[in-house]
């Protein structure tokens, strides 16, 4: 190859008239260009990032806070709803009047959809309660040797007269159907929520 060509192949050319070589010059520029007017419009790098970082503190503080509150609203709404009496139609337990003592059946209250359990316990008296064990909602049956309530998922019991927790890993009381006896006939008239936690 002559030298000829190869002062071809490797010939540079010169920067372009006004470029920079590294970023704080065109910063210089942007500077000097706006120095004029800084008087006018006075403005600081620095206090506009520390307004920045208090603006971004502040907004945080205010989520946070927000996020808080709302998590505490609604807890407190779960804890007022599951606790007391609710009302609803009153609702006519078919087969009650037939029910011996030392027996149970099965019934659906407030809606057909809830599963619940009458029991008529050897003296007579009638408890009814939300079939569903507090634990994991599993469906809990009347022992007739025993005289309690248990759900056979994790063997936990219930007092028949109560709801109270015998044993098992339930947290609290079952949710009680609030009875009415007319005559022959047993009324369910509301229901309340089990509202004692279970002491460990």
């Amino acid at each position: 190859m002559s030298s000829e060509n190869a002062g071809n192949e490797f010939t540079t050319y010169p920067p372009a008239v006004g470029a920079h070589s590294d970023a704080h010059s065109d910063e210089s520029d942007v500077r000097r260009a706006v120095a004029p007017h800084q008087r006018d419009f006075p403005y600081e790098r620095g206090e506009e990032a520390q307004v920045t970082r208090r603006e971004f503190c502040n907004f945080l503080a205010l989520t946070s806070t927000a996020f808080f509150a709302a998590a505490a609203g609604f807890a407190a709404k779960a804890a007022l709803d599951s606790r007391g009496a609710e009302s609803f139609p009153p609702s006519k337990i078919e087969g009650a009047e037939a029910l011996a003592p030392g027996s149970a059946l099965n019934f659906r209250y407030p809606t057909a959809d809830d599963t619940a359990i009458l029991v008529r316990t050897a003296d007579g008296q009638y408890h009814a309660y939300g079939q569903k064990c507090t634990h994991l909602a599993c469906p809990v049956y009347f022992e007739r040797q025993r005289q309690r309530l248990e759900c056979p998922c994790h063997e936990g019991g219930f007092d028949v007269r109560t709801g109270q927790v015998l044993y098992g890993p339930p947290p609290r009381p079952l949710d009680q159907i609030v009875l009415e006896v007319r005559g022959a006939e047993v009324w369910a008239v509301g229901r309340e929520a089990g509202e004692h936690e279970r002491s460990i």
